[in-house]
């Protein structure tokens, strides 16, 4: 039991008497459960430049538009009287790759029509949360002179951003929530626009209002229909109608407070009320060692052994050598992928005849076949270890789970409708680390899905998406990293591996001057970036940048092996 928990007990009953009588501070606003708004500004607002050209204006308008402080104040001032009037920026914000402007037939010395276009690559959804999307944008904009000077008389309701403008005036931060099991903080990746001060005030309201769509089957997350954020007053976080939360309820809002301020580089620690009370009696201020064991990136910075499957056989890769691995796993030569644990937990999957096997042990344990097929994925751990997922001839994904008390196995079914309206194939599948989603390679194309729990022992994949179409079916192996990103191999040869972002609202192609596509697999340390091309297996430090260059891996230089990073 940590100091939190131990302290808010006592705090808890004597809270649930004073409720009734506690007040919002006088010099605050409540910050209820409510749509998104961004907050007050502080850098200087774009402005329509007198006498500019109608293009340049129109141009100029769509930068103002990355502005949303003050209702849009920035990119109404583009806008003729009547046009102000009507135009509805809440709709929606769609993200394109880039504006372009064609003046149409028609034009006049005091009338204008713009066809609109580009490639609409995203969306942000209620609450900054980023929605990768594929198509097109097309729409006419009218201007019109106004006391001589241009102005949009015309224009669809909504934003529009180039993605550059997404990049320039918003900054990615992670909500957190607790998995249902309430032993891992899952992130919830929000764009929050940056011309602002109160950045705390905003993540707070946003994590008042809950998980966003995408990420919330796989989250826990319930507050009373009463709770308010009521603002910051002399440093000290204000909240009420919480007084109903027992302690673990406490203890866990408390947790993801204080991880989503931390995350986001808001120096702690962090005074907190709850009802006109502190959360926690005993401690005043909160700080993330209240909270270590819920560390989103704990095993960030922790060296994670590696290990290599080469022709067929499994080993563990030291300082400029590589040996075979201890245990069961010792004398198989018939290996064709495996996943291992940093506490040596192994899952392996073999070829015997025409069918491939599934075995869990090996490493610390004796190895143990559970499961044959005609084909079978790389396997890939939960975060406790205690269950593996694998998918099955391309077209079921198998839950296994094995009793470190009894050794008993028990196998289910992970639902994977999705499939149904799907062509191709699963040949990858990855769990995160933090067990809340999961990556698959599917006819070469990227998926990413959550992880719902329906009930005990259930899994179901939903909300399935592509994050990178412009891969365009070329994908081979991927892998996540550390802070949640995806990397991916790739047969390109001008492209061969990539990085993905978890929400897809980038993907960028890596350095790879001396890799020789396809990029058959991947795997990443918190440090180190492992690929195996058409040659050798390969290495390049993660923050190598754009002149970094790929290296050998010491150890297996001359062996073409798989890599396999222990997590």
């Amino acid at each position: 039991m940590n100091k939190f928990l131990r302290s808010a007990l006592g705090i808890l009953l004597s809270g649930a008497l004073l409720a009734g009588c506690t007040s919002l501070p006088s010099d605050t606003e409540p910050q209820a459960l409510r749509p998104f708004s961004p907050g007050e500004p502080v850098d200087a607002e774009i402005q329509p430049t007198p006498g500019a050209e109608p293009d340049l204006l129109l141009r100029d308008f769509f930068t103002a538009s990355a502005r949303p402080s003050m209702d849009y104040e920035a990119a109404r001032s583009f806008l003729a009287e009547e046009a102000n009037q009507v135009w509805n920026p809440q709709a929606s914000t769609l993200i394109v790759d880039r504006v372009d402007l064609i003046t149409q037939a028609g034009a006049t010395a005091a009338e204008r029509t713009f066809a609109v276009r580009g490639n609409v690559i995203g969306q942000l959804a209620e609450g900054g949360a980023y929605q990768v999307e594929n198509g097109v944008y097309e729409a006419q904009i009218e201007m019109e002179k106004e006391d001589g000077e241009w102005r949009i008389s015309s224009l669809p309701e909504g934003v529009v951003l180039e993605r550059t403008e997404l990049r320039n005036q918003y900054e990615p931060h992670n909500l957190y929530f607790f998995e249902p099991g309430g032993r891992l903080l899952v992130s919830d990746r929000r764009w929050v626009y940056a011309g602002q001060e109160t950045l705390d005030s905003v993540l707070i309201s946003l994590m008042m209002e809950g998980p966003g769509a995408n990420i919330a089957p796989a989250v826990d997350f319930s507050l009373p229909a009463e709770a308010v954020f009521s603002g910051v007053q002399d440093g000290i976080y204000k909240f009420s109608g919480l007084a109903g939360l027992d302690t673990s309820e406490r203890q866990s809002f408390a947790a993801q407070l204080v991880w989503t301020l931390a995350m986001a580089n808001i120096p702690g620690p962090y005074a907190v009320e709850v009802d006109g009370l502190p959360i926690s009696e005993n401690f005043p201020v909160l700080s993330t060692d209240d909270f270590a064991e819920f560390n989103p990136r704990a095993n960030v910075g922790t060296p994670a052994p590696l290990y290599a499957l080469n022709e067929g056989r499994l080993l563990r890769v030291g300082a400029n050598q590589a040996n075979p691995v201890e245990g069961d796993l010792r004398e198989i030569s018939d290996i064709e992928s495996a996943d291992i644990t940093s506490d040596r937990t192994g899952a392996v999957v073999r070829r015997r005849g025409d069918e491939s096997v599934l075995a869990l042990g090996g490493v610390n344990e004796p190895l143990g076949e559970v499961l044959r097929a005609d084909s079978i994925s790389r396997p890939s751990f939960e975060p406790d270890h205690a269950a593996v997922w694998v998918a099955v001839d391309g077209n079921r994904v198998t839950r296994v789970v094995r009793s470190t008390a009894t050794g008993e196995v028990v196998q289910s079914e992970v639902d994977t409708s999705f499939l149904n309206e799907m062509d191709g194939e699963i040949s990858v599948l990855r769990l995160s680390r933090d067990g809340a989603r999961v990556a698959m390679i599917i006819g070469g194309r990227v998926y990413t899905g959550v992880v719902n729990r329906p009930g005990t022992g259930q899994r179901r994949i939903v909300n399935v998406q592509e994050m990178a179409p412009q891969l365009a079916g070329s994908a081979l192996a991927l892998d996540w990293q550390p802070d949640g990103s995806l990397l991916v191999g790739t047969s390109s040869p001008e492209s061969p591996i990539w990085r993905v972002e978890k929400d897809g609202s980038a993907v960028a192609s890596l350095p790879s001057g001396n890799i020789t596509a396809p990029v058959v697999a991947v795997a990443a340390s918190s440090s180190t970036l492992y690929v195996t091309d058409a040659r050798a297996v390969l290495q390049m430090p993660v923050n190598g940048g754009d002149s970094a260059f790929w290296r050998e891996v010491p150890g297996l230089q001359g062996m073409r092996s798989s890599p396999v990073v222990a997590n």
